[in-house]
């Protein structure tokens, strides 16, 4: 006999009627006829190939067989049940996981009211955040260490066709530089106007920098420093060491009174923002939700407005 051919009808049948020591009884707490409810017990002894039950006309009784089969039956009963209840809380959303990896600036600036949005709304549901270049976001999502998740990454066909991509906005470009600094008010700024200037780049996988690469090229910056972090642009900036270009995403972490930022003008200066998940597979009820509150929240939005919240 395999475990799939009993059914939880029959086994609550049978725990019913062990408890209850009654056909009668039994069959009322089933919700069935008693000829029904018999019907069911004689097929549960027929699957297990065993009596499991002793009747008489005045007692029915739990055989040896029976009291062997009830401790397990229980069981499974109770497995089923937990089973049942914890697949009902995630689809309910009282309940789930959700991991999404995401651009530090987008981590940093935008995404934070979103989670925090969504863990209002449905806060038995835990959120995992990875804040991750944009090469590193796409291998947590085809690693499986994260649902879906927030890259500039430009997907290319051959090796984008295991991932599903949508896009989201596009992101300018724009100078900081200190407000004592001579271009902090040239009228239309132009890239040639940069190159004299000591120049703070990201590092070469920063989807900042290979935007600002493909955009400006063959025009050379006078770089000085490549640096990993927002904040030592920042720094380095406010210190006077030099200038930077970024994308209006990241403006936040220059928004200082010491500090102006100002539009550039470049044509295909930009970078977009894609929400990435695997093409193969569902998503959960809990990681389906997130996405489509962030593809809601980003659609509802200009970047320029993203910026003044």
């Amino acid at each position: 006999m395999a475990a799939a051919d009993l059914s939880t009808r029959q086994l609550r049948a049978f725990a019913a009627l062990a408890d209850q020591r009654n056909f009668t009884r039994a069959a009322q707490r089933c919700h069935l006829s008693q000829p029904a409810f018999s019907a069911l017990i004689r097929t549960l002894e027929e699957t297990v190939g065993a009596r499991l039950f002793d009747r008489d006309t005045r007692s029915v009784q739990l055989t040896p067989e029976g009291q062997q089969f009830e401790g397990s039956a229980r069981r499974l009963l109770d497995d089923m049940q937990g089973l049942i209840g914890d697949l009902s809380d995630r689809v309910e959303r009282r309940k789930g996981r959700v991991s999404v990896a995401a651009l530090p600036s987008l981590a940093a600036g935008w995404l934070p009211d979103i989670l925090a949005e969504f863990m209002r709304t449905w806060p038995g549901i835990a959120v995992e955040l990875h804040d991750a270049l944009s090469d590193a976001c796409i291998a947590h999502v085809r690693n499986h260490t994260a649902d879906f998740a927030l890259s500039a990454s430009e997907a290319r066909s051959a090796s984008a066709a295991d991932l599903r991509i949508t896009r989201l906005c596009s992101d300018r470009f724009h100078l900081v530089c200190r407000a004592d600094h001579p271009l902090a008010s040239v009228g239309r700024l132009l890239p040639k106007q940069l190159a004299p200037y000591p120049f703070i780049q990201m590092t070469r996988n920063s989807s900042v920098r290979q935007a600002l690469d493909a955009a400006l090229h063959p025009l050379r910056l006078n770089t000085l420093f490549e640096v990993e972090h927002l904040a030592t642009v920042t720094g380095l900036i406010e210190a006077g060491v030099g200038i930077s270009v970024v994308p209006t995403l990241t403006l936040f972490q220059f928004q200082r009174k010491s500090l102006v930022t100002r539009p550039l003008s470049a044509r295909g200066l930009s970078r977009t923002i894609h929400l990435v998940r695997r093409r193969e597979g569902s998503l959960s009820v809990a990681a389906q939700t997130l996405h489509d509150l962030i593809i809601e929240r980003m659609g509802s939005l200009k970047v320029e407005d993203m910026l003044a919240g």
